[in-house]
């Protein structure tokens, strides 16, 4: 019928699943853990740097001259997809020198 002497079966206090003992705890260190990829975002550039913000995405893609100006056109955009931390850092001061907003995502 499932249930014993301790109540519904299952609630006596050694028979608990090792998950649910936890309370949710399991999750903190998989929030805990340091991102490794992320993805350098473009948000807005000064339009008298579009050019320079331009050859800058050149730079470090394999864009041609039409899919570098379209992708900077259509701002905001991401420019980069899962990069380690070092090379977007690396990305986004290259970015913001020549005056565009850049954001690590």
């Amino acid at each position: 019928m499932g249930i014993n002497r301790y109540g519904p079966a299952g609630s006596a206090p050694g028979l608990q699943s090792p998950s649910s003992a936890a309370g949710g705890a399991s999750s903190a260190p998989a929030a805990a853990k340091e991102k490794t990829a992320f993805d350098v975002k473009l948000e807005k550039f000064d339009s008298a740097a579009k050019l320079k913000v331009i050859k800058e995405i050149r730079a470090f893609t394999d864009l041609g001259l039409k899919e570098a100006k379209d992708l900077v056109e259509k701002t905001p955009a991401v420019v980069k997809k899962g990069v380690t931390k070092e090379e977007a850092e690396k990305i986004v001061e290259k970015l913001k020198a020549v005056g565009a907003t850049v954001v690590l995502e």
